[in-house]
């Protein structure tokens, strides 16, 4: 991995846990593992990025190909 590469996995995860993690309280990690499928579809596409101009990554995609 590229330093690059390696910052942004560290902004993903702080979002994640951000996000997603800290406001749904799980009992154990068994739960919150089950969680990750839907969590990572809202932030695709729903979550708003400001690098984005407040837009999912799919909505920035999509309009990116049309």
């Amino acid at each position: 991995m590229s330093p690059q590469s390696n910052g942004r996995t560290e902004a993903f995860v702080k979002t994640f846990k951000r996000d997603y993690l800290r406001v749904n309280p799980m009992p154990d990690a068994k739960t919150a593992l089950g969680q990750i499928p839907g969590w990572i579809e809202d932030y695709n596409e729903v979550h708003p990025h400001s690098a984005l101009k407040m837009r999912s990554p799919r909505e920035f995609i999509r309009e990116k190909n049309t």
